[in-house]
């Protein structure tokens, strides 16, 4: 079963650099570029990040035969491509971009004639297990033909309508929409303007299904009975540019698995608020979006270090969360300006606790640590003690209980070497997760 992605690809281009001065002309700050980032936007972005999920992915879209086209084929290289002709020239979108933040956006190529689907591009949406259309107001998905065969799938597959302000309306019957806050026409309305606005755009569009994204503020998920409200996490976000490609491509991905529309929304929120943390789009040339990834940390670290503050980490498998961990990680985070914790993964920990540990999963342990208000971020390791991790995190107090000696910390070494220490906590005895684990087998 494939994921068909249909609609129009653009072109993304980062330039990157330091600013340290202003423009003697104008109060403007000055670029000094370091380098030149291109990536596929919109659908193609769409494609790619199902991709590189391990989705059999299809992209079906339209592309100029200019230089900015041909560098979208090249960039594509790795998504199974349909690609009829297009009049209009290629979509550039060029982000002026420091420290993690856009200072501006340049716009190229005006639209043009909308773009018209081949024969080639309808047999791949006939083929679809799953059909997303990834909308950018483009004109692909007007196309007479396309809409009819879209209408017609919609009825056999799940089709999900990611759609945008200058495009058309969904066909009906699709399995989801998903609109922003902006384009439900809800923005600064809450979840209660949001959940009026998806029924009201459910019944308009004869959908199955509406999800409105909120931002920070999660989705709403209207199905015709009680609204599902999916907060989404907190994490720090620098650009949110990707997050509704990533939110919609895992409501695709997730229908395609046989998913419910809630769980579907439930993971594309959860899914989308990592995504973000991770860099969003600047990030997505990584191999795996990960929710726990080293380079969510890392960012949370050198943003820390960037104005000044403290960084402090600790360690540990975190398997059943309790009241000695919580005063732990509390008492660490007090030491400094963030606290990332370095957290075993499940193998290492089953290597250092033995069979039948851990008891909860890694993406559970993580996810309940990440919900402390002490803790900024969780970074996952996969060997028996964390030097790796530490090494690239570097930061300037290591914390741990007081029932370990320093002394015997292989991280302390580590953590003098750059200037920084190694320090305990207060231990609270008599709380263990494997005094916890017997009570409750015993109770069992």
């Amino acid at each position: 079963m494939n994921l068909v992605v249909v609609g129009d690809t653009l072109l993304d281009v980062d330039l990157v650099g330091t600013v340290s001065r202003v423009c003697p002309e104008a109060p403007a700050p000055v670029l000094d570029l370091t380098s030149r980032h291109h990536r596929p936007g919109g659908a193609g972005l769409a494609a790619l990040l199902a991709a590189r999920d391990g989705t059999d992915v299809t992209l079906v879209t339209a592309i100029a035969g200019d230089e900015a086209g041909h560098r979208l084929r090249a960039e594509l290289d790795h998504v199974n491509l349909v690609a009829g002709p297009a009049e209009a020239a290629t979509a550039v979108k060029s982000r002026l971009r420091c420290h993690g933040q856009s200072l501006a956006r340049i716009d190229e190529g005006a639209p043009g004639p909308a773009p018209r689907a081949s024969e080639a591009m309808l047999e791949a949406v006939r083929e679809a297990g799953a059909v997303l259309v990834s909308d950018y107001g483009r004109g692909l998905a007007r196309d007479t033909r396309l809409r009819e065969l879209l209408g017609q799938r919609a009825s056999q597959v799940p089709v999900v309508w990611d759609p945008h302000p200058r495009g058309p309306d969904p066909v009906p019957g699709a399995a989801m929409v998903t609109p922003n806050a902006a384009e439900a026409d809800v923005s600064g309305g809450g979840v209660i303007a949001a959940h009026r606005a998806a029924g009201r755009l459910r019944r308009r569009w004869s959908a199955e299904a509406v999800a409105v994204t909120l931002g920070e503020g999660g989705a709403v998920l209207d199905q015709g009975g009680l609204p599902l409200m999916v907060p989404a996490p907190a994490v720090t976000v620098a650009d949110s540019c990707g997050a509704g490609d990533r939110f919609a491509v895992t409501v695709a991905t997730m229908l395609l698995a046989g998913a419910t529309a809630a769980g579907a929304v439930t993971a594309a929120v959860r899914t989308a608020a990592h995504f973000l943390a991770d860099g969003g789009v600047s990030g997505a040339g990584a191999e795996n979006v990960s929710a726990v990834d080293t380079g969510c940390a890392l960012r949370v670290a050198d943003q820390v270090r960037a104005r000044g503050g403290t960084v402090v980490a600790t360690g540990g498998c975190f398997d059943l969360l309790h009241a000695g961990h919580t005063r732990t990680l509390a008492a660490a985070r007090s030491l400094g300006d963030c606290l990332i914790v370095c957290m075993n993964s499940d193998d290492s920990a089953r290597r250092l606790k033995g069979p039948g540990r851990p008891i909860n999963r890694e993406s559970e342990r993580a996810e309940l640590l990440e919900s402390l208000s002490c803790v900024d971020a969780v970074a996952v390791f996969d060997e028996d003690t964390p030097e790796s991790v530490v090494g690239a995190l570097r930061p300037d107090i290591w914390v741990k209980g007081e029932d370990h000696r320093v002394e015997e910390l292989p991280e302390a070494a580590l953590l003098r070497s750059w200037g920084g220490c190694a320090v305990t906590v207060p231990y609270h005895p008599g709380r263990s997760t494997t005094r916890l684990a017997a009570a409750l087998a015993d109770a069992g």
